[in-house]
C-alpha cells in the first residue's frame, strides 16, 4: 500500500481468511517484503510492513519492536484498524504497547463505525464518524482526541464540524467534548462549554436538552429549556419550561416508566398560568397511557385524555387535526378472554365539548362497566350459533340542560341465535336476539326521573345474499394494455325488524347501546368490483363502487322521531356518519362510496337524499405518487337541513416532493379552506435540503379557528445519526 494522503479514503485490513493464524504464543507477527534487522531487544521491520496482534493490524513504513517490553513505534504513513470496534486511524507516527493495549497517534485522522438508530424524524446516514488531530489516545476501553475536529460528511464535502481542545470517547457508551465549537462549512454558529452525545443502542442519561428560540404572533417571542432525568434504568423524567412574552410561563413534564418486564406507563401534563392583560385563561392538558400484562390471561390497558378547556388546547396546539377535536377519551379496562368467552371491567369518561365556552360541554361516565360476552359458539353439529352479550354498569351523564345521578344503574343481556344455509346458489343468513335493559332512571317531560325503566327489545334479521354475476374482459385504456380485468356484481338484501322499544324518549343516552328503536326495514346494497391480478399472482380490487339503500315501513320508528328535530337511531347511524331523520321517513337516502386503486387514488363517498332530491354531503378524496412526488387533496360539502348540520364547504391539499432522509431539495405544502366562510382555516409550508451527513429546514404556519389566529416561523438544523437543533420539532415536520 502506497503512502496514505490527507484526502485519501482510508483502507481496510486484509480479510480474515488472509491474516495469518495467531499460535498459542503469539503475541504479535510481523511481516514486511524488506529487511528485519534485530538488534538486541529491538526487531526493526521497514518496507510497508504488516503487523498483526490480538484484536489490532497495524501498517506503516519502519516498524520497531521491543521483544522484552513488546513496545512498538510505527514511522511513515501509518495506518491501524481495531478488529473489536471497527475504529481506523492514519498518521505519521504512532507509539503502542501491545501488552496494556495503549498508544498514541500522531498527526492522525480516522474513522468509527456509528449505530444507526432510525427512530421517526432523524435524519440518518450509514457514513462513519470521521475525525482529525494532532493525535489520539488509545486506552484501554477509550480513546482522547486532543485538537482535532468530529463530523459524519465525507472528506471532501464537509458541512458541518464540531471542534474541541479535547474529545474523550469511550466505544459503545459516550463521546464528551469540552469547550467545543460547531462549525458550518468555516462559520462557527455555536460554542458548547461541555457537549456529551451517548453512544449507547438505547441512551439514558441524565442532561439539559437543546435550548430552543422561537416566534408566534399568538403567544410572542419564546424561549425554551429543558433538563432529562433519567432516574434510573426503569423510570425517566422529562421537565420543559418555555417562556411566551405575551402569555408567561408555560411547563411541561413527562413521566414514562418500565415498572416490570409486563407494565409500562407515560404520562405527560402541560399547562400554565393566565394573563389578565391579554385576557387569555391559563389551563392544562393531561395526558397518559399505560398497559400491563397481569397473567392467567388478565391484560390491564388504560388511555388518559383530559383538558382544561377546549379553547386553552386551540391556544396552544401544535396540529390543526388536534385544534379542531371537539372531543376526549380516558378509558381504562381489565380484560380477559378464553375460548369463545370474555371478561370486561371498563372505566371510561368522554367529554364532548360544544364550543369554547367553559361548561358548554357533555360528559359522559361509566365508573365502572363490567361486560360477559359469548361469542358465535355452535350447538352440536347443527348450522346453528349461538351468542351473548351482557354488561351492568353505572352511568352518569351532565350537559348544560341537565345532569343525571351519580351513579345510574344499567343492566343488559342481549342473547343471540343464528344460522346460515346455502340453498340454490344463494345465501341465506337469519338471526334472532333478545335484549333486556333496565336502567333506575329515565327521562320524563324533558326532565330527569328516578323512575325504572324496562325496555324488552327482539330483533329479527334476515341476510340475503344472490349469487353473484362475473365476466372477464380487456382492460380499459387508462390501466395497462394487455391485461384482463373481472367485472363482479354482488347483491344483497337484509331484512329487519325490531319491536318492543315503545319508551324510546325515555331513554337516557350513554353510548350506542342506547340509540337501539323499533324499526321494520329492508336495506338493499349493490357492489361493482373490477379485479385484476397483481405480481404475486393474487386478486386485488381496482374499482369498487357499493351502494346502500334502506326501506323503511314505519316512518316514526316506533315513535322514537321527533319531527322538527335532529334525531339520531341505531338503524340510521349505521347506514351514514350524517344525521337525515328530522321527520317521518319511508325512506333513507342512497349511500355510494366508489375507491379506485390504480396509478391514482381515488375515493369518493356521497348520500343522494332521496326526499330533498339532492345530494346532501359528499367527500371526495385524491391520492397521486409519481416517483418522489406526492399529491394529496380531499374537499367535503355538507349541504344538509340545518336541523341536522350546519353547512360545510372545505377543501384540503397537501404536495409533497422528496422525503425525509432525501439528499438534495424536499418541498412539502399542506392547507385547508374554508369556502363558506372565505378564510384559510390553516397553512404549513416547509423547505428542506439534506445532505449526506445533515439537513437544514424552514417551515411557516398559520392556524385560523375560532379563539386561535397565529402565524409561525420555524427553522432547525438536523445532524445526521445525531438530532437536530431550532425550533422545528419533529413531530410538526411535514417530513
Amino acid at each position: 500500500m502506497a503512502a496514505l494522503s490527507s484526502g485519501q479514503p482510508l483502507p481496510s485490513a486484509p480479510p480474515p481468511e488472509q491474516r495469518p493464524t495467531l499460535g498459542p504464543r503469539d503475541l504479535v507477527i510481523i511481516d514486511s517484503p524488506g529487511p528485519q534487522q534485530i538488534a538486541g531487544d529491538l526487531q526493526t521491520a521497514t518496507g510497508r510492513v504488516r503487523l498483526y496482534a490480538e484484536g489490532m493490524y497495524l501498517e506503516a513504513d519502519t516498524v520497531t519492536r521491543n521483544s522484552k517490553t513488546d513496545h512498538i513505534t510505527a514511522e511513515g504513513s501509518v495506518f491501524y484498524e481495531s478488529f473489536d470496534n471497527g475504529l481506523k486511524m492514519a498518521g505519521t507516527r504512532a507509539e503502542y504497547d501491545l501488552n496494556t493495549k495503549t498508544g498514541t497517534f500522531f498527526e492522525v485522522r480516522g474513522e468509527a463505525p456509528v449505530h444507526i438508530d432510525a427512530k421517526p424524524g432523524l435524519l440518518i446516514t450509514t457514513n462513519p464518524f470521521y475525525f482529525s488531530g494532532e493525535k489520539a489516545e488509545v486506552i484501554v476501553g477509550r480513546y482522547l482526541l486532543h485538537n482535532g475536529f468530529v463530523t459524519d460528511c465525507k472528506p471532501d464535502d464537509v458541512w458541518w464540524r464540531l471542534r474541541a481542545k479535547t474529545f474523550d470517547i469511550v466505544p459503545n457508551d459516550r463521546a464528551i467534548s469540552r469547550k467545543s465549537v460547531m462549525y458550518l462549512k468555516s462559520v462557527p454558529i455555536f460554542y458548547f462549554p461541555w457537549f456529551r452525545k451517548s453512544l449507547e443502542t438505547q441512551p439514558r442519561k441524565s442532561g439539559f436538552l437543546t435550548p430552543n428560540i422561537g416566534n408566534s404572533s399568538q403567544r410572542g417571542q419564546t424561549v425554551g429549556l429543558g433538563y432529562f432525568w433519567a432516574i434510573n434504568r426503569s423510570y425517566d423524567v422529562t421537565y420543559r419550561t418555555q417562556y411566551y412574552t405575551k402569555r408567561g410561563l408555560a411547563h411541561q413534564a413527562d413521566f414514562s416508566g418500565w415498572v416490570n418486564s409486563r407494565t409500562t406507563f407515560d404520562v405527560s401534563l402541560f399547562g400554565m398560568g393566565g394573563n389578565a392583560a391579554q385576557k387569555a385563561e391559563g389551563g392544562y392538558v393531561l395526558s397518559g397511557e399505560g398497559k400491563s400484562v397481569l397473567g392467567r390471561g388478565w391484560e390491564g390497558r388504560g388511555e388518559l385524555r383530559q383538558l382544561s378547556s377546549l379553547g386553552f388546547r386551540q391556544s396552544f396546539t401544535q396540529s390543526f387535526t388536534e385544534g379542531i377535536n371537539s372531543s376526549t377519551q380516558s378509558l381504562g379496562f381489565l380484560t380477559k378472554h378464553w375460548r369463545d368467552y370474555g371478561i370486561n371491567l371498563v372505566a371510561q369518561r368522554n367529554v364532548n365539548y360544544q364550543s369554547v365556552t367553559p361548561g358548554d360541554e357533555i360528559v359522559v361516565r361509566k365508573l365502572p362497566e363490567a361486560e360477559f360476552l359469548v361469542r358465535e359458539h355452535a350447538l352440536g353439529k347443527w348450522p346453528v350459533w349461538v351468542s351473548l352479550d351482557s354488561s351492568f354498569g353505572m352511568e352518569r351523564r351532565s350537559q348544560p340542560q341537565f345532569q343525571t345521578r351519580q351513579f345510574v344503574q344499567r343492566a343488559d343481556i342481549a342473547p343471540r341465535v343464528m344460522s346460515a344455509f346455502h340453498w340454490k346458489g344463494i345465501d341465506v343468513s337469519p338471526s334472532f336476539l333478545l335484549r333486556e335493559t333496565i336502567y333506575d332512571s329515565s327521562k320524563r317531560d324533558g326532565r330527569i326521573s328516578g323512575e325504572n325503566l324496562v325496555r324488552s327489545a327482539r330483533d329479527l334479521r334476515v341476510e340475503v345474499a344472490l349469487p353473484s354475476l362475473a365476466r372477464v374482459f380487456a382492460a380499459p385504456k387508462w390501466m395497462r394494455a394487455g391485461e384482463q380485468v373481472k367485472h363482479v356484481i354482488e347483491a344483497r338484501a337484509k331484512y329487519r325488524y325490531v319491536t318492543g322499544i315503545n319508551d324510546f324518549r325515555q331513554t337516557i343516552r350513554f353510548d350506542e347501546l342506547d340509540l337501539m328503536s323499533n324499526t321494520h326495514e329492508v336495506e338493499y346494497s349493490l357492489t361493482n368490483r373490477l379485479l385484476k391480478r397483481n405480481g404475486s399472482g393474487g386478486v386485488e380490487d381496482v374499482v369498487t363502487w357499493q351502494l346502500w339503500y334502506k326501506r323503511y315501513f314505519d316512518p316514526t320508528f316506533g315513535g322514537a322521531i321527533v319531527p322538527g328535530q335532529r334525531n339520531v337511531v341505531e338503524s340510521s347511524n349505521a347506514l351514514t356518519g350524517y344525521a337525515f331523520l328530522n321527520g317521518y321517513r319511508r325512506q333513507s337516502p342512497i349511500v355510494s362510496q366508489l375507491r379506485i386503486q390504480s396509478r391514482v387514488g381515488i375515493e369518493w363517498r356521497g348520500d343522494y337524499d332521496i326526499v330533498r332530491h339532492r345530494i346532501v354531503n359528499s367527500t371526495l378524496g385524491l391520492d397521486l405518487r409519481l416517483g418522489k412526488l406526492f399529491l394529496l387533496a380531499s374537499h367535503n360539502h355538507l349541504d344538509t337541513d340545518p336541523v341536522l348540520a350546519p353547512k360545510a364547504n372545505q377543501i384540503r391539499g397537501q404536495v409533497q416532493y422528496g422525503g425525509d432522509n432525501q439528499v438534495g431539495w424536499s418541498y412539502g405544502f399542506t392547507s385547508g379552506y374554508d369556502y363558506l366562510k372565505g378564510s384559510l382555516q390553516y397553512i404549513s409550508s416547509q423547505i428542506t435540503y439534506n445532505t449526506d451527513c445533515c439537513g437544514f429546514s424552514v417551515q411557516y404556519r398559520r392556524f385560523n379557528f375560532n379563539v386561535f389566529n397565529d402565524n409561525q416561523f420555524r427553522v432547525a438544523f438536523a445532524i445526521a445519526n445525531i438530532g437536530s437543533f431550532g425550533t422545528l420539532r419533529r413531530q410538526e415536520r411535514i417530513f
